[in-house]
């Protein structure tokens, strides 16, 4: 736990960013008839019943302190698929740092061996040297600051019947780009000495 306070106490350097990764999954949902709009003393009406269009996974990166963030939506979750996103981070989103300091949970797919079993051994070990990998404790995932950003996520812009991955693509798109634009940034204020006084119950007995 104190090792990811540490790492949101660092000041900001462009050269080796902190960004915080995670991931959730959405239900497709279709309408089995048009919705009713909304019109004078009527408001917007569903059918009851709906159609399951399978789900999407929704993979999140977030620099807090740079109010940046990008959303990617894959149909799987797999050690290839998180590869690709680690891939695309680093050589495209980060291609100027020096160093990401990525910190994530320690879900199986969230490792440098997903890097080894999606691209040969050079590669890998190019962008594994890219990374400096932080992860939350067990039952700690609440640190991750990607959590946060993934609840405003559904909050403002997945509370609705989606009813497939372009439809979803192309929401979350334009909630990423306002989000981007008004560089909302996540001020997380729980430090190293708060915890050693509120969590003290977590800390070994001596």
């Amino acid at each position: 736990m104190e090792d990811v306070l540490q790492v949101y106490a660092r000041p900001y350097d462009p050269k080796r960013p902190v960004v915080c990764m995670d991931e959730t999954n959405k239900q497709l949902i279709g309408e089995v008839r048009e919705p009713l709009p909304t019109q004078a003393g009527q408001v917007h009406k569903i059918e009851h019943e709906y159609v399951r269009n399978g789900v999407a996974q929704i993979f999140l990166e977030v620099e807090p302190l740079n109010g940046r963030r990008h959303v990617e939506v894959d149909e799987r979750r797999t050690r290839k698929d998180w590869a690709r996103f680690i891939r695309g981070m680093l050589e495209e989103r980060y291609r100027v740092a020096e160093r990401v300091v990525l910190v994530m949970d320690n879900l199986n797919t969230h490792g440098i061996e997903s890097l080894y079993a999606t691209y040969e051994p050079r590669l890998a070990l190019a962008l594994a040297e890219r990374l400096e990998i932080h992860y939350t404790p067990k039952h700690g995932s609440w640190l991750n600051i990607a959590e946060i950003e993934l609840s405003a996520l559904c909050g403002q812009c997945l509370n609705r019947r989606i009813p497939d991955l372009d439809t979803m693509r192309s929401e979350i798109a334009s909630w990423e780009r306002d989000r981007n634009n008004r560089q909302s940034e996540v001020d997380w204020q729980f430090t190293t000495s708060d915890a050693r006084v509120k969590l003290r119950n977590l800390y070994p007995k001596i």
